[in-house]
């Protein structure tokens, strides 16, 4: 898993625009991307927003915490090599244009390593690398197999993949982000085209349709590549769907008007995005497809020291269940400065207080853990 102990419990996102020669991205799009990303670096460890279902997911090197950061985001001019694979011919966009190169996976693979050299970034499961082509750019997989090609939205039968992550050369994780397609002749679409009763009307929250349509997917690579990073020995279910195929298309509850719709506000801003996966409302409602983390009353099983001195300043670890979201760590009736970990664990800054026993409780939206004698702890 991605953003867990091992790597700071945080995931750096650093997006990559890569246009060669001849293509662009409008200024508008990248504009927008860059903000969705920021927004939800901004919301980090809250949870009201879809990537709070991480703090549901651990794995063999710790338990995720919901801690974004955003790098510096890199455009790239690097002329795009001779097509790596058979361009799909025909119409795909919405102006009846289609495709004029193709880039096969080694290729993603080999300008992305070339960039994160240039620019000296670090490579391991605290950073993720967001590769968008621009329009007209196709991309595949098995491009040694033309007639098996697995590439992006085309007019032939292909796999039609809005986006994908992977990983290459120990723990570089990547994600390919192709133009968005929507309204297409081909009859495949990167966004729900009947949200508002009309296939002719695509939600657009914020003005910007390609971009708009483009957040979702965006969603999706990131909390897959989280959970899954090499999309292999991470979490996906017996049919092999990761978290975000389970919620692919579905989006929930919609606020906004018709053309507008949006089922996100983070930090301020509206977007639409699919719902996430949560084994727990799986488990509870067999539903399991949520918009963010549902909390749930918070538990203190113990603590990493139940002693010290009345002037405070020591650092204890609580441990617990149900911390996502925390807002409030008191000794007694005392709050005290907290940093959230992961959902079963807070790291705190003991307060000053007077000589006594006092109880350590967590607060979230949920409530309040019930004291317990694995709470105490005495001021001397």
């Amino acid at each position: 898993m991605m953003g867990t102990p091992a790597t700071t419990d945080k995931v750096v996102v650093t997006p990559i625009y890569w246009a060669g020669a001849g293509y662009t991205f409008p200024a508008a799009y990248k504009t927008l991307l860059n903000q969705y990303l920021r927004d939800s670096a901004t919301d980090s460890e809250k949870v009201t927003n879809v990537f709070s279902t991480l703090f549901e997911y651990g794995g063999s090197n710790g338990k995720i915490h919901y801690h974004f950061q955003v790098g510096t985001p890199i455009s790239d001019s690097t002329a795009f090599p001779a097509a790596g694979c058979t361009t799909n011919p025909g119409s795909v966009y919405a102006d009846n244009t289609g495709y004029t190169t193709c880039l096969d996976d080694a290729q993603v693979q080999s300008e992305t390593n070339a960039v994160l050299a240039a620019h000296s970034l670090t490579r391991n499961l605290g950073h993720m690398y967001i590769v968008f082509l621009p329009k007209h750019v196709e991309s595949c997989f098995y491009a040694g197999n033309p007639s098996n090609q697995a590439c992006t939205i085309n007019s032939t039968a292909s796999a039609r993949y809005c986006a994908y992550h992977s990983e290459f050369g120990g723990n570089t994780v990547y994600a390919n982000m192709p133009f968005p397609i929507y309204q297409s002749a081909t009859l495949f679409s990167c966004t729900a085209e009947k949200l508002g009763g009309s296939t002719s009307t695509i939600q657009s929250p914020n003005g910007n349709l390609d971009a708009d349509v483009e957040v979702s997917p965006l969603s999706h690579e990131m909390a897959e590549s989280i959970t899954d990073p090499d999309a292999n020995t991470g979490w996906y279910d017996t049919r092999g769907y990761e978290n975000g195929d389970e919620c692919a298309y579905i989006y929930g509850a919609l606020s906004g008007a018709n053309g507008a719709f949006y089922n996100q506000t983070i930090n301020g801003h509206h977007y639409l995005t699919q719902d996430e996966f949560s084994n727990a409302d799986f488990a509870k409602t067999g539903g399991g497809c949520l918009q963010r983390y549902q909390p749930v009353t918070p538990t203190v099983t113990g603590l990493s020291s139940h002693a010290g001195s009345q002037t405070g300043g020591v650092t204890v670890t609580i441990r617990g269940t149900g911390f996502a979201g925390a807002t409030t760590v008191q000794f007694g009736t005392t709050v005290a400065t907290f940093t959230l970990i992961d959902s079963t664990k807070i790291r705190v800054i003991t307060p000053a207080h007077a000589a006594g026993t006092v109880d350590v409780t967590v607060q979230t939206s949920a409530g309040t853990s019930t004291v317990t004698s694995a709470d105490h702890y005495t001021f001397s």
